[in-house]
């Protein structure tokens, strides 16, 4: 009785490899399997058959500069096509790079518009922008989306990773871009905004003067925040431009007058009031005050 239980158990704990033994595996079937090894140049997948599924590195991905062992773990769950039953050596050889070109697109697109943000390593400089691969498939990141602003040297960028968003996934076309644009951008603002909550209404700052407008300028302050310096807030006397009192590239005093919005208002004005010497009075007992100019003529008979 016992041996009969033991027996079903142990039909039971083989059911699935049963099941898939008798199934007819043939050339461009997707498989999915669970990563059992990874070597320097080929994936070895658990496919619960009879057989074991070999993906070499050149079957893996396009991207010519991929580490198997940095990009592949034991234990990862893999999906790719059939390419052959049988290598020679009785392993069933699978291509992950042709199972991209059917579910890649998917997710791609699913990652557009989701928004979602990836990072991805910078595998060559082309013109008017850069290469990199996600999914295994190559896309490309114009100079202009490449961070939050302009890029002008891209050779710089070369084998750099950066977290990006897909903003076009045409599966048609085999057309692939990603933007760090907006990634860039939003942490930027997100620094920008952490760093002027630290700052405060009243603070006395050093700053240097970054553009002239009609309306006032902007000054780059020692925080590394810029903020306006209204043209109303430069000088106690009325002036008809900035360029009156101020040059690009000067460093002035100013004030912080007021935040809002993530935005910095400056006063010179407000400084030179601060730095001007106040009124001296001098109290008496009796309650009566002088100016000081009063305690001077103190004692002077007029006639």
């Amino acid at each position: 009785m016992e041996d009969e239980i033991k027996t079903a158990e142990t039909m039971e704990d083989y059911a699935e490899e049963l099941e898939a033994s008798f199934k007819k595996v043939r050339e461009g079937d997707i498989l999915t399997g669970t990563v059992i090894s990874v070597e320097d140049d080929r994936v070895v997948v658990d496919l619960k058959y009879y057989a074991e599924g070999i993906i070499t590195k050149e079957n893996f991905s396009s991207d010519p500069d991929l580490n198997l062992k940095e990009s592949v773990h034991v234990g990862d769950e893999i999906s790719a096509t059939v390419i052959k039953t049988d290598d020679g050596e009785g392993n069933i050889l699978l291509s992950k790079k042709e199972a991209n070109d059917v579910l890649a697109w998917d997710k791609l697109k699913q990652m557009m518009e989701e928004r979602t943000i990836v990072p991805v390593k910078i595998s060559e400089i082309v013109k008017g922008g850069a290469v990199a691969y996600l999914e295994g498939i190559r896309g490309f990141i114009p100079a202009s989306k490449l961070a939050a602003e302009y890029v002008e040297n891209l050779d710089e960028w070369n084998g750099k990773t950066i977290e990006v968003t897909v903003i076009t996934a045409d599966e048609d076309q085999k057309r692939l871009v990603l933007s760090g644009r907006e990634v860039a951008r939003a942490k930027k603002a997100e620094e920008t905004r952490k760093k002027v909550e630290k700052c405060q209404v009243g603070a006395v700052m050093e700053g240097t003067v970054e553009t002239l407008k009609d309306y006032g300028a902007f000054v780059t302050l020692e925080n590394g925040l810029t903020g306006l310096l209204h043209i109303s807030q430069i000088s106690n006397q009325r002036i008809k431009h900035p360029g009156a009192v101020l040059k690009e590239g000067q460093t002035v005093k100013v004030k912080i007058i007021g935040l809002k919005d993530g935005k910095i208002s400056l006063s010179m004005k407000a400084v030179e009031s601060q730095d001007e010497p106040e009124e001296v009075f001098d109290y008496k007992e009796s309650g009566n005050a002088t100016t000081g100019l009063g305690a001077l003529l103190k004692g002077i008979k007029l006639s």
